[in-house]
């Protein structure tokens, strides 16, 4: 079995990886460390330029541009962040607080609508 050491990490990387790890059956500190040996496979690797990917990310160079292997970092990065924002979103309480009906299916498939409420509470 394999020792660990404490370390200190911040708030912001320790929730991401508690969120990530979540969904992924991983602890957060499972999930740091997870991201440290890709980490380091990145940097170790003479076939995946890290700053080409970054660059990629970043909107600096095109995605075609890369390696096979460099293209598939940027896709695994690229569901990643997605997973992290469509995760983040609550769209009936945007559509509920900003007054909009909308429609949406039920788990059978069924079109289910939602009347538009004006948002205000009822004090207002």
């Amino acid at each position: 079995m394999a020792s660990t050491s404490p370390t200190r990490i911040d708030n912001e990387l320790y929730a991401s990886a508690k969120l990530v790890g979540g969904r992924m059956s991983r602890s957060a500190a499972q999930q740091i460390a997870h991201w440290a040996r890709i980490g380091r496979e990145l940097e170790a690797s003479h076939s995946v330029s890290y700053r080409d990917v970054a660059d990629v990310l970043d909107g600096r160079r095109d995605y075609d541009e890369l390696t096979d292997r460099e293209q598939a970092v940027v896709r695994a990065e690229w569901t990643e962040r997605i997973t992290e924002r469509r995760e983040g979103l609550d769209l009936a309480e945007q559509f509920a607080h900003s007054g909009r009906s909308y429609v949406e299916l039920d788990q059978h498939g069924n079109i289910v609508r939602h009347a538009a409420h004006d948002g205000k509470s009822a004090g207002a």
